[in-house]
């Protein structure tokens, strides 16, 4: 998933706390380049709005660290996909069933592929309903 510059720019000046060096959004790994895409895409769409994305990250973030997250930066995309995945089913874009088959189809997926290889889903990585 592909996002444009634009995009990402406006991404980055909504939400300061994004780690980005001068060129725009950093990622440690693919995975997160692809949250922050999804991210971007449904904000385009209209599904919410940066305020509100900044205001669900916050609450996640906060809860993590209640919860013993050491905030070293690390973690900052997980708590960006911990967030994507409420806010889908919060706005009723994916049931949370949905979100656990592709997430465990993700987990299937990960499991089988070679390190350095880029993950793909399959059909075979979904459980028979």
């Amino acid at each position: 998933m592909m996002v444009d510059r634009h995009a990402a720019a406006q991404a980055t000046a909504a939400l300061p706390g994004i780690p980005h060096d001068d060129e725009g959004p950093v990622f440690r790994e693919p995975w997160e380049a692809r949250a922050f895409a999804m991210a971007v895409a449904l904000h385009g769409r209209g599904v919410f709005t940066w305020p509100e994305w900044a205001d669900a990250l916050a609450r996640e973030i906060k809860q993590a660290q209640a919860e013993g997250d050491a905030d070293t930066g690390e973690t900052y995309y997980r708590h960006w996909l911990a967030t994507l995945e409420k806010l889908v089913a919060s706005k009723n874009v994916a049931t949370e069933t949905i979100l656990h088959r592709y997430r465990d189809a993700w987990d299937h997926a990960a499991d089988r592929t070679p390190h350095g290889q880029p993950i793909e889903l399959t059909p075979d990585d979904f459980p028979s309903a």
